[in-house]
């Protein structure tokens, strides 16, 4: 379905019935990310939103309306558009600095926060510069060369290195859905969205009261790390490191990613034996 969200045109999607569980997906994912997910999820009322600047929600052309600020504000007008008054919220690295945020920003909302791969942003002004010119160059790249070629390249990370284990079918349905992205969309979230451009939210860790999970997979060890430094800052929260799995866990184990979502969710923001 389309939704008019202040100005912009979304793409959404509500799948079964239950709690209400909001999904967001990652840079350069869209709805698509959770599909092979919602036959695991039967219980929960699934809320799938391309994020500004992916999928089939629109791409405009001012900056600020991809600010994380401003996106967040989005997915508040969201739900209450879908008259949602509190939801499970859980977000993919991207995805996952957009559900932090949101959960700082809209607390009222937050039934339980579940982060996959995230981080709070950046804690020095010249972390954060340095990442603003490195995702303005990776921006430009973009609109220079196209959507293809970026993908190539980005595909080519160490980030997603445990990803080329993937069965081929798996690989090529996320391909295909990173290269039905749109050059203008792409570059704009980096510019407005990127992890440089976000507050940092290291020091209002200790604001948030919702339970909430943080996950990460053993393989991916810059984001355990920051997994291990958030939930001690957090004061309800939870960390779970997933064996055999790198970055998105989602994609590589998807059947322990789903129970864990479950058993979280359905012990009301409790882990197993808590």
């Amino acid at each position: 379905m389309k939704k008019r969200i202040r100005g912009v045109s979304y793409h959404v999607e509500v799948y079964g019935e239950g709690p209400p569980l909001l999904l967001l997906h990652g840079f350069t994912g869209s709805t698509e990310t959770w599909y092979p997910l919602i036959p695991y999820w039967k219980n929960w009322q699934l809320v799938m939103v391309d994020i500004i600047g992916h999928g089939l929600t629109e791409c405009p052309d001012e900056l600020d309306r991809y600010h994380i600020e401003s996106v967040a504000a989005d997915l508040h007008e969201l739900l209450q558009q879908l008259e949602i008054h509190r939801a499970h919220v859980l977000g993919y690295s991207m995805g996952g600095r957009l559900a932090l945020t949101f959960a700082i920003r809209y607390p009222h909302r937050v039934e339980t926060l579940l982060l996959e791969s995230s981080s709070p942003g950046l804690k020095t002004e010249e972390e954060r510069q340095l990442r603003i010119q490195n995702d303005e160059a990776l921006a430009m790249e973009i609109e220079q060369y196209g959507v293809q070629a970026f993908i190539d390249k980005w595909e080519q990370q160490p980030l997603f290195a445990t990803q080329r284990q993937l069965p081929e079918t798996a690989r090529r349905r996320i391909r295909t859905e990173r290269l039905r992205h749109q050059a203008k969309g792409l570059a704009n979230s980096l510019r407005g969205m990127g992890t440089g451009r976000q507050p940092s939210w290291w020091e209002h860790l200790s604001q948030i009261k919702a339970p909430t999970l943080l996950l990460c997979g053993e393989l991916d060890q810059k984001f355990c790390q920051i997994a291990s430094k958030m939930v001690e800052l957090l004061p309800n929260s939870y960390m779970s490191k997933i064996s055999d799995a790198g970055h998105a866990i989602h994609v590589e184990q998807p059947e322990i990613f789903a129970k864990i979502i479950n058993e979280f969710i359905e012990r009301g923001g409790c882990v197993n034996g808590d």
